[in-house]
C-alpha cells in the first residue's frame, strides 16, 4: 500500500491516453473552424457591412446606389482617405458613412479637401468625435430614436421629400450658417451647413433612410436621392482600419485601434463568439471529473486482492482523497483489532468502548499507554507523507495487539 501511494507513475497518462481524451474536442474545433471558413468564403462575395452600396442585405445600401446609377450618377466606392480626397470636386458629392472613425489627421485632410473642392459632403451619424473639425460651429446633443418625422424647415430637398425616418444624432447649430430639419424634441436630426469656403456639408443623424429595408418608407427614397444625386458624381467613402492614413508615424492609430476594430466587427460575429464560449463552458462541465464517494459494486470476474488494492490506491491518489483513504485505513484497523481486544464488532468504531480496551491491553503487557485517539480517530493527513506514516503506525499497532 505504501509503495502504491508513493509511486510517481501510478497516475501518469500515456500519450495514447492523452490523445484519446482530447481528440474529440479537437475534432469539434476543427469542424467549427472549417465550417466558419466555408461560410465566410461563400458569403464574402455578396455580404458587406452597414451602408455598403454593394450589399443587398437589409442594412446595406445597394438599392439607392442602383437607382442613382440608373439616373446617370457615376458611383465610386472608396475605402481610403487618399482615394476620397482625390475624387472631390465641385460636381461631386462625397458621402462619409462613419466619420467618427476617422482620426484627427484624417479629418483635417478631409476638411482641406472639402474647402478645395467646394462640393457637397454628406456625413452620416457624425458626433462629437468629428464635428469640431468637419462641421465647425455644430455640436452634438443626446441621441433620439429613429421614427417618422416631418421636415419643418426651408430646405428644398426636405420640402419635396416630406416626412422621413430619421433620428440618431441631434445637433446644435449655434454660430453656424445652417438649415435645421426634422427636429426631435426641438433639435434637428438633419442639418445643412452652407460654407462659401468649404461648400455644403449635410449632417444626417442616422443612416436609416439610406438602408435597403427602409428606402421605400415615406419620403426616404426621395430625400436620399436628392442628397446623393444632386451632382453627376458620387464618392461613397467607407472608412477602413487598413487605410495607411489612419496610422501615425510610430505605426499606431491616433485614436487607438481597439475601439475602432470592435466597432467594425459585425454584431453577429460577436454573438456567435459568445455562443461558442458558452458551448465550450458547458462541454467542459459535461466532461469534467466528478468527485464523490466510491461506489462498491460486484466485480464481473475474480480479481486478486493486490490488484484491487492497487486500483483503489490509484483512484485515491488521482483524486487526492487523503481523507477518504485515511478513513478506510483506520476503519479497517479498528475492525480487525476489536475482536482481539474483546470488543464487540458493533462497538469497534466507538472511541468510548474501543480506546479503554486498547489502553488496558497495552498496560497489561507492559507497553506504554500512548495516546491512540489521534491514531485511530484523528483528522485526515495533511499530505501524502503524513498518510504513509499513518499507514505504518496503524500496521505497527495491529501487530502489537496481535502479538500481545
Amino acid at each position: 500500500m505504501n509503495r502504491l501511494l508513493t509511486s510517481p507513475t501510478s497516475t501518469s497518462l500515456t500519450p495514447r491516453q492523452i490523445w484519446s481524451r482530447v481528440r474529440g474536442v479537437l475534432l469539434v474545433l476543427a469542424l467549427i473552424l472549417i465550417g466558419g471558413l466555408t461560410l465566410a468564403t461563400v458569403r464574402s462575395a455578396d455580404h458587406h457591412g452597414l451602408l455598403d452600396p454593394r450589399s443587398a442585405d437589409p442594412d446595406g445600401s445597394r438599392a439607392v446606389a442602383e437607382i442613382l446609377k440608373a439616373q446617370g450618377v457615376t458611383l465610386r466606392v472608396v475605402t481610403s482617405l487618399d482615394e476620397a480626397t482625390a475624387a472631390t470636386g465641385t460636381d461631386t458629392t462625397v458621402l462619409v458613412t462613419t466619420p467618427d472613425l476617422l482620426t484627427v489627421s484624417q479629418q483635417s485632410a478631409l476638411r482641406e479637401a472639402m474647402r478645395a473642392s467646394a462640393g457637397r459632403t454628406v456625413l452620416v451619424g457624425a458626433g462629437e468625435a468629428s464635428l469640431p473639425i468637419l462641421a465647425p460651429g455644430v455640436s452634438s446633443a443626446t441621441s433620439a430614436p429613429v421614427r417618422n418625422r416631418t421636415a419643418d424647415c426651408s430646405l428644398p430637398a426636405a420640402g419635396r421629400a416630406g416626412s422621413v425616418d430619421l433620428g440618431g444624432e441631434r445637433y446644435l447649430t449655434a454660430g453656424a450658417r445652417a438649415v435645421a430639419c426634422y427636429p426631435a424634441d426641438g433639435l434637428p436630426t438633419l442639418v445643412s451647413v452652407q460654407d462659401p469656403a468649404a461648400g455644403e456639408t449635410v449632417l444626417v443623424g442616422s443612416p436609416d433612410l439610406f438602408l435597403n429595408d427602409r428606402l421605400d418608407h415615406q419620403g426616404n427614397a426621395s430625400l436620399a436621392l436628392q442628397l446623393l444625386g444632386s451632382r453627376p458624381h458620387l464618392v461613397w467613402y467607407l472608412p477602413s482600419l487598413s487605410d495607411a492614413s489612419a496610422v501615425d508615424g510610430d505605426g499606431e492609430s491616433e485614436d487607438g485601434p481597439t475601439d475602432d476594430f470592435l466597432s467594425l466587427v459585425p454584431s453577429g460575429w460577436l454573438w456567435g463568439t459568445l455562443q461558442l464560449a458558452v458551448a465550450a463552458v458547458l462541454a467542459a462541465v459535461w466532461r469534467a471529473r466528478r468527485l464523490g464517494p466510491l461506489v462498491t459494486e460486484p466485480l464481473p470476474v475474480v480479481v486478486r486482492a493486490s490488484e484491487a488494492t492497487e486500483g483503489r490506491a490509484r483512484l485515491y491518489r488521482t483524486s487526492r482523497a487523503r481523507d477518504r483513504a485515511s478513513s478506510v485505513l483506520r476503519a479497517a484497523t479498528r475492525a480487525r483489532i476489536a475482536p482481539l481486544l474483546g470488543v464487540p464488532t458493533r462497538d469497534a468504531h466507538s472511541p468510548e468502548v474501543l480506546l479503554p480496551a486498547l489502553s488496558a491491553r497495552r498496560t497489561e503487557v507492559g507497553g506504554e499507554p500512548a495516546d491512540t485517539r489521534d491514531l485511530l480517530f484523528g483528522p485526515a493527513p495533511a499530505d501524502d507523507a503524513a498518510l504513509i506514516r499513518l499507514a505504518d503506525q496503524l500496521d505497527a499497532l495491529e501487530r502489537e495487539v496481535r502479538t500481545s
